[in-house]
């Protein structure tokens, strides 16, 4: 099945925001074994639209739309399907009583505006829309499907994991798509994809590598007749993977180093406290991301100045000698993190976001530490002369990393 996204509204064109839609569906449409061979995105003029959805009617079995569906005069895209079909719009009238009712469920009248949301052509099914007024559209017609929903991500993203995924998996007649995701931290994409060269050609299940921001992701999908033979082939290449990767290898699918860190505290009952510098809080709001953290994350300290890490707890000895920036420092930190929020395990890690050096290291130059009742390991981070924001991400990164690797046993603390 041949698919391509159509990104409705001028918004997109000027700039004004990014269309993370067409990212989301992207992503979403390979592990279904759909290949996504062109996106668009077009302005809310209907001309344009229909130019735009005629071209993808002819080279596309799956076309993918959003926006457009809104009450107002420039939300044209029921009405540039009407004309790409020379099909007429009704109102449904089981679809306007449930607008009208979702209004007066909010207290207010509807617009009359609204009631195109309740209209529908002959080609079309209603894809319901709980929690927004504007239903999508499933077209079949001449050996394709055609599928509009909301521009509102939230709204959009509900929609299709809930209502359009089902109905393109029953397009599969006799085959189901597994997929399992494989994510990777401590080498980079082309490392990944050099040492995976031989997997990489295979044709059933298929192997393929993806940088994200936060790891490298190595994508197993396999087709079969049932779901159990799909994932059998996945779950066999996942070990010739694993075999070869190793410890580089953190988590699958959607987990995070945050995530994974958290799920091993939780499981010991124990804690973890930081102590940042370079990377301004951003270590403690990561790992925070994940629900439930509150459970094992004591708290967070950040101190950019040498006055405060004293006070805090670091040796000004151990500051005079060795300066703010130094592995030394970052021990320093961790245990003084550890001792003072009464942590099982402390982080510190202490360095040189830009743009200018400090204390005579360059600009990217990190030193992270962890401390737990092993006793404590240090490194020199993965030092990147890069923008400021970079280069607190990938110590964030780098962080978790290594606290990973100290909870696996995988690093031996002094």
């Amino acid at each position: 099945m041949r698919a391509e996204i159509l990104s409705c509204g001028t918004e997109l064109l000027l700039g004004h925001i990014t269309d993370t839609n067409a990212t989301y569906l992207a992503q979403s449409l390979s592990p279904l074994g759909i290949d996504l061979f062109y996106v668009s995105q077009v302005g809310d003029n209907q001309g344009r639209i229909v130019e735009t959805l005629r071209r993808a009617w002819e080279r596309s079995e799956l076309i993918i739309m959003t926006g457009g569906l809104g009450p107002t005069e420039d939300d044209l895209a029921r009405e540039s399907i009407s004309a790409l079909l020379g099909e007429t719009m009704q109102v449904d009238p089981e679809l306007e009583k449930d607008l009208r009712a979702r209004f007066a469920g909010m207290g207010v009248q509807m617009p009359e505006s609204n009631v195109k949301q309740a209209t529908l052509i002959p080609s079309s099914q209603v894809i319901r829309n709980p929690v927004g007024t504007a239903p999508g559209w499933w077209v079949e017609k001449d050996g394709r499907i055609l599928v509009t929903m909301p521009g509102v991500p939230r709204e959009m993203y509900r929609m299709w994991e809930n209502e359009v995924v089902p109905r393109l998996m029953k397009s599969f007649a006799g085959s189901v798509i597994f997929t399992r995701i494989l994510r990777v931290t401590g080498i980079g994409e082309s490392g990944v994809e050099q040492a995976l060269k031989s997997l990489i050609r295979s044709e059933n299940p298929t192997v393929a590598t993806y940088a994200k921001d936060d790891a490298i992701d190595v994508r197993v999908t396999a087709k079969a007749a049932t779901q159990e033979e799909a994932q059998v082939l996945v779950e066999a290449m996942e070990e010739k993977i694993r075999a070869i990767l190793g410890n580089a290898i953190f988590g699958i699918d959607k987990q995070t180093l945050a995530s994974v860190i958290g799920d091993k505290l939780q499981q010991r009952q124990q804690t973890l406290g930081v102590m940042e510098s370079l990377t301004g809080g951003l270590l403690a709001s990561t790992i925070t991301d994940v629900a439930g953290s509150s459970a094992y994350f004591i708290g967070g300290l950040v101190s950019y100045s040498t006055s405060l890490k004293e006070q805090l707890g670091v040796p000004g000895e151990i500051l005079a000698q060795h300066g703010a920036v130094s592995e030394v420092t970052a021990r320093a930190m961790a245990h003084a993190v550890r001792e003072r929020l009464g942590s099982d395990y402390g982080i510190g890690v202490t360095g040189v976001a830009g743009p200018d050096e400090q204390e005579g290291k360059p600009v990217g130059t990190v030193y992270i530490a962890v401390e737990g009742p092993q006793g404590v390991y240090s490194l020199k981070g993965p030092g990147r002369r890069a923008s400021r924001s970079d280069n607190k991400r990938h110590s964030v990164l780098a962080s978790l990393a290594l606290l990973r690797l100290y909870l696996e046993g995988l690093v031996t603390p002094e």
